[in-house]
């Protein structure tokens, strides 16, 4: 087939992990395929993402798991705002794509088997297996399309530069027994790789999202799926006045604009509209601002306003996958903080100096209490991070690396981090109150005394732990602040991805305002309203589903006459 055919069975907008799968699959179901790709690179957000997936009751999990339990889990979790076919189709098929994507490609899945779900503290919850993550993936299979992958923030690779898995970056950063050992390794093998390291700066093997997204991607190469970079969606072509049909998409190539008939269907899996100040401002919570994400700058809602513009219906649309984000100079996305909460030594406080929120809690949750808390205070969006010269040598916080091995810079002195001798001094740099800043601390430094937090119990589940300091007793997540000098770090309401989108139903399609499905319209990922609702039930949480009902939308459209 050429790759200037402008007819194909299945047209997919998007690349991300969810679009290259469903892609994958539509391609093995005997179906023509295309997929476009706004931007120059493709992987979207998944590629600069964790790479994991939550697949419940997968046949990779040493913790005994069921169906029951698992939906258990997901009904007390999303509290009834989730159809429940939705969440049934998600526990049925969610370990069958897990199981296509090991038996047919080169990227592969293995389970997290200590990765804790999200809310230790609902039925069903299982304290490790669930969230399984891809295999460092060798880039050398993908050949030139290596070039035009997009690649994982330097926060996620080692020293910025060596690539690990989300398993060997916990035992460093939690300091098991043997994390020096892994530090070692992983950067051993990054620079004995001389005949690539003469090709390339970049890691040959990728983890995390870019295993994700370079496996996917060869996948296609595989299968000689064509994916067109640098071609923006436009509109949907329809036909039908009363019962419309989506036929096709218009999209803008090489300077020209094309007409792309789908005779199946289309897959939008083009994101959500973090990026897109106007679509912030009409439906998320305030302040905000398209600045405050973590995610590549080309998610502005083009699909979902085109979609709703044919009588789609959208839900969730003001809320967001929150994740707390720190502003580095230079940098197109911020830097979400994402684990770095759960270690000893830190607290969060709003302008009054006052905690307001578990630290170590999952990072949505984070977001939403910040919101909360701004409405009552007006003074927790931003908030701030503060430790003291003790955590600052001795752990990472967002873009700082622990100071034993990068020292202060002193060009992000005042927009990075602030620093100062005294709490006093400290709390006049940032706008925070003073006494209320000296109380939380005194508390904080109270709780370490016995590992209890008797205001908001940080460390006090499996999933705290995690990522706390092993060796730091009683508790792992907390220790006294204590030590000059003092740092502070602007901390901003960011997100990795919107929450909100198009309705679907159990097959990923597209529902109108009246519930009824828009024949040859398909929805996932981002793009689509989240079948979790407003939880976040464990890392993986938005890969999972996108990729599960990419595979569903596929299956779904091969079966349609």
């Amino acid at each position: 087939m050429s790759i200037e055919t402008n007819t194909y069975d299945v047209i997919v907008v998007g690349s991300g992990a969810g679009a290259m799968l469903a892609a994958a699959r539509a391609h093995d179901l005997g179906l023509s395929v295309l997929v476009v790709e706004k931007s120059d690179k493709y992987g979207g957000t998944s590629a600069v993402s964790g790479g994991a997936v939550w697949i419940p009751n997968n046949s990779q999990m040493q913790i005994k798991d069921s169906f029951d339990e698992a939906l258990t889990y997901l009904k007390a979790a999303t509290q009834g705002l989730v159809a429940e076919d939705r969440l049934l189709a998600y526990l049925e098929s969610a370990p069958q794509m897990v199981e296509y994507i090991n038996a047919n490609m080169t990227l592969q899945y293995f389970p997290c088997h200590r990765y804790p779900d999200y809310y230790q503290h609902l039925p069903g919850a299982k304290p490790g297996g669930r969230t399984m993550e891809p295999m460092l993936f060798d880039a050398a299979l993908l050949g030139d399309e290596f070039a035009n992958l997009r690649m994982a923030y330097t926060g996620t690779l080692l020293m910025g530069k060596a690539s690990m898995t989300a398993t060997e970056a916990h035992v460093m950063l939690a300091k098991e027994p043997g994390w020096m050992l892994q530090v070692i390794k992983s950067l051993g093998r990054y620079y004995l790789d001389l005949p690539w390291r003469l090709k390339s700066r970049h890691d040959r093997k990728r983890g995390l999202g870019n295993a994700m997204a370079a496996g996917l991607r060869h996948a296609l190469l595989e299968r000689k799926v064509p994916l067109w970079l640098n071609t923006p969606f436009e509109s949907l072509i329809t036909e039908g006045a009363e019962n419309k049909r989506v036929t096709g998409i218009v999209v803008k190539r090489n300077g020209q604009t094309l007409q792309l008939t789908a005779r199946r269907g289309v897959v939008l899996g083009a994101g959500g509209f973090e990026r897109n100040q106007q679509m912030r401002e009409q439906y998320l919570p305030k302040p905000t601002n398209a600045a405050w994400s973590a995610t590549p700058p080309h998610n502005t809602g083009d699909t979902i306003r085109a979609a709703m513009d044919i009588g789609a219906r959208a839900e969730l649309m003001d809320w967001a996958w929150w994740v707390p984000s720190i502003h580095v100079p230079g940098e197109a996305a911020q830097t979400g903080l994402f684990a770095e909460r759960n270690l000893p030594g830190c607290i969060v406080v709003n302008g009054k100096g006052q905690r307001f929120i578990n630290e170590a809690s999952p990072y949505l949750e984070f977001g939403a209490a910040m919101y909360e808390n701004h409405a009552r205070s007006g003074s927790a969006v931003p908030a701030w991070l503060i430790f003291d010269g003790k955590f600052r040598y001795n752990y990472p916080m967002g873009p700082l690396m622990p100071g034993q091995i990068q020292p202060d810079r002193k060009a992000w002195l005042g927009k990075v981090y602030w620093r100062d001798d005294t709490l006093e001094g400290l709390a006049k740099q940032i706008g925070v109150d003073a006494a209320g800043l000296k109380q939380s601390v005194e508390l904080n430094n109270q709780y370490a005394q016995d590992g209890k937090d008797r205001e908001f119990d940080k460390g006090g589940n499996v999933f705290d732990r995690y990522y706390g300091d092993y060796n730091v007793k009683p508790n792992p997540c907390l220790a006294p602040i204590g030590k000059p000098p003092y740092y502070a770090m602007r901390v901003d309401a960011g997100d990795i991805g919107t929450k909100g989108g198009l309705l679907t139903d159990k097959d990923a399609r597209v529902l109108d305002e009246s519930d009824r499905p828009i024949e040859g319209l398909y929805c996932i990922g981002n793009n689509s309203a989240s079948v979790m609702g407003k939880a976040y039930p464990g890392a993986g949480g938005t890969l999972g589903p996108a990729m599960t009902f990419g595979f569903r939308a596929a299956n779904h459209i091969a079966a349609s006459k």
